[in-house]
């Protein structure tokens, strides 16, 4: 079976009062927090993988907490839902976040989790915010509280970038499988950053044309075709 990752990373760039204050914890506390999120990998695939494994995954498993028989009580396992649930522990009732797509009656349409016609588009085709996030996530209680830090979400798709980073996060990033850049909404800013322009101007993605992976080779040249293969990697 072919398993299609979807991977996104939540930066949590924190102030130095941004934690509880403790002296035996104050020389500890992290400048940044990352979380990733990698869709459909169950927590058996770290002891079943793990003589694969090296640097990063490999010391979590050796020097981390790892939770053999940690469950959320949500449903349906889709990645909207999980996406909200793990970053802000609500359940899909309380979150808002009740599936990927679903017909809103108040609007009398289908719509996506992250559907929103009142932004618009930094590089992409619709746009897209957490306005149907009724909660908040760690990101958001970081900015309410006051104490400064910085939140990103970044992730191939829009929902894991804007569902995991929140209603205050200072900016959210995603994969355009069209144009193979990084793009974001008026949510957050007026127009992407100069270094995200830059970024997408060096053209990244076009540098996997031709690659292999896991046995099979990426289409030959730079366009949507690769850019639609890069998701499976």
């Amino acid at each position: 079976m072919r398993r299609y990752a979807s991977l996104f990373l939540v930066f949590l760039l924190a102030s130095p009062l941004t934690f509880a204050q403790s002296p035996q914890i104050a020389a500890e506390r992290p400048a940044l927090v990352l979380a990733i999120v990698v869709d459909q990998m169950r927590y058996d695939y770290l002891p079943r993988f793990e003589s694969e494994f090296m640097g990063g995954l490999k010391r979590l498993l050796n020097e981390g907490a790892v939770f053999t028989n940690a469950n959320y009580e949500a449903a349906p396992t889709v990645t909207s839902v999980g996406h909200a649930t793990i970053l802000t522990g609500a359940t899909p009732s309380i979150s808002g976040i009740a599936a990927n797509t679903w017909y809103e009656r108040s609007e009398g349409k289908n719509v996506q989790s992250i559907t929103d016609e009142n932004v618009t588009s930094l590089g992409g085709t619709a746009g897209a915010s957490p306005k149907r996030l009724d909660v908040s996530t760690i990101g958001d209680e970081l900015k309410i509280s006051g104490k400064g830090g910085k939140v990103y979400g970044v992730s191939l798709k829009d929902r894991g970038a804007i569902l995991t980073a929140g209603r205050m996060a200072d900016g959210a990033f995603w994969f355009d499988s069209n144009s193979g850049m990084f793009v974001s909404s008026t949510w957050y800013f007026p127009s992407l950053p100069a270094w995200a322009v830059a970024f997408n101007a060096a053209l990244p993605a076009d540098n996997f044309a031709g690659m292999l992976w896991e046995g099979k080779q990426m289409a030959a040249t730079a366009g949507p075709e690769l850019y639609g293969e890069l998701d499976a990697t």
